[in-house]
């Protein structure tokens, strides 16, 4: 019979990659946690309106990249293609958004998300992420502090240099309507020299021609009218607002007047952290202000603010720059090597270790064999060192050390002082 294979996209992760994810994580975790931030978690799959309604009709996302199916009650359900939405709706179901006078939210969420693209290195079809929401924070202070999160992140696991913040502010939606219209006039006087992809966007959704990854179109682009000169004076104080927080906090930056991102929620506030050393997926972080969406989505005039991290680009990033910590892939620190008889000595040594010492690493050799034998498993599973329990060991009430990452002599240690001599 043939093997089944996975979903082409949607990849496995191996025990020989999983320390990387695991490092990430906890790494990610602690750090938003540290700033205050509380963990949500909602389901994988909605209603389809929630994505339509939230991230817009005319989007790629929405159009071409959700998997969407009807269930067996005919009514229409998506993989969620991305997070905010899912924790607006979230938010307003469980009323976390009803005491909007008084009550700041500050949230954080981690899994996978879905889109129907073509696979390639950084870009997969169930990818991970990482992601914040804050919710009843109007200034542009609350815009600066997951600005500089992000920066202590890439400080954190040493890849500062390696990446580039981007900013740009996409006003109110009358300066963007303003905006557009002046947009469409000069795409219009140049349609035929555009590329198919923004031709078709010219009439539907503008402001992303100005995200063409089309070399032709971008340069076309340098003559186009700029976002920044359509600014209504809130959004442009607002923006200057947040530069000057950058500023004080010494985290670099370049104003990118295209950058409008990809989804229809984004308003004032949007930003991206770039990369050049992983090919044309470059993007590791982005996100931007949403005030409309939580009106939008049924619930009352709420400013809100969020990102959205890919886990998997973060790790190609890392790995690229051999940025990971070579003892993340130790996943075991003491072997033991078991004797023939020794099992049940074996496994009362294992739990009493295990509960003097819970953060021990400890594996306990099954399945019988020879010494040398398990020694060879030993030095495989990457443990420091090895402890072996024989018949002789048993009757003296020790155990012995080998050593098997430096040049040190065996030796002996009693039971009895075994917790102190791995503590």
């Amino acid at each position: 019979m043939k093997n089944i294979q996975s979903i082409k996209g949607m990849n496995d992760v191996t025990p020989s990659e999983s320390p990387e994810w695991q490092y990430v994580e906890a790494r990610v975790s602690e750090l938003f946690q540290s700033f205050g931030y509380q963990e949500i978690r909602f389901p994988i799959m909605e209603k389809t309106e929630l994505f339509a309604r939230g991230i817009g009709e005319v989007t790629d996302i929405v159009e071409k990249e959700m998997y969407t199916f009807n269930d067996r009650n005919d009514e229409s359900l998506t993989l969620r293609p991305e997070g905010t939405a899912s924790c607006v709706r979230a938010c307003e179901q469980n009323r976390l958004l009803f005491d909007r006078g008084t009550l700041v939210q500050k949230l954080w969420y981690c899994g996978p998300m879905f889109r129907y693209e073509q696979p390639q290195k950084g870009r997969l079809r169930q990818f991970h992420q990482f992601g914040i929401e804050v919710f009843g924070i109007e200034g542009p202070d609350i815009d600066a502090e997951i600005l500089m999160l992000t920066a202590r992140l890439w400080r954190d696991l040493g890849i500062e240099d390696a990446v580039e913040l981007q900013i740009n502010s996409l006003g109110t939606n009358a300066a963007r309507t303003k905006y557009k219209a002046a947009l469409v006039e000069f795409l219009n006087a140049h349609r035929s020299a555009l590329d198919e992809d923004s031709q078709n966007r010219i009439d539907r959704n503008p402001l992303r021609v100005l995200d063409s990854k089309d070399q032709n179109t971008q340069k076309l682009l340098e003559d186009a009218p700029s976002l920044l000169d359509y600014l209504d004076d809130e959004s442009r104080q607002h923006f200057e607002e947040l530069k000057s927080l950058l500023d004080v906090v010494g985290i670099k930056y370049v104003v990118n007047p295209r950058l409008v991102r990809g989804l229809d929620y984004y308003g004032r506030t949007v930003f991206e952290w770039v990369t050049n050393k992983l090919g044309a997926q470059g993007t590791v972080c982005a996100g931007g202000r949403y005030d409309g969406l939580v009106e939008q989505l049924g619930g009352k005039p709420t400013p809100a603010i969020g990102f959205g991290m890919g886990i998997e680009r973060l790790i190609l990033l890392l790995k690229e720059l051999k940025a990971l910590p070579s003892e993340i892939y130790r996943t075991v620190d003491v072997y033991l090597v078991v004797g023939e008889g020794e099992t049940k000595d074996a496994f009362t040594l294992c739990e009493t270790l295990r509960t003097e010492l819970p953060f021990l690493r400890l594996q306990m050799h099954c399945g019988g064999g020879s010494f040398k034998s398990q020694m060879k498993k030993a030095d495989k599973s990457g443990a420091e060192i090895a402890l072996i329990l024989g018949s002789q060991e048993v009757k003296a009430g020790v155990v012995a050390v080998k050593y098997l990452r430096e040049e040190k002599d065996q030796h002996t240690v009693a039971i009895n002082e075994l917790t102190t001599f791995l503590a």
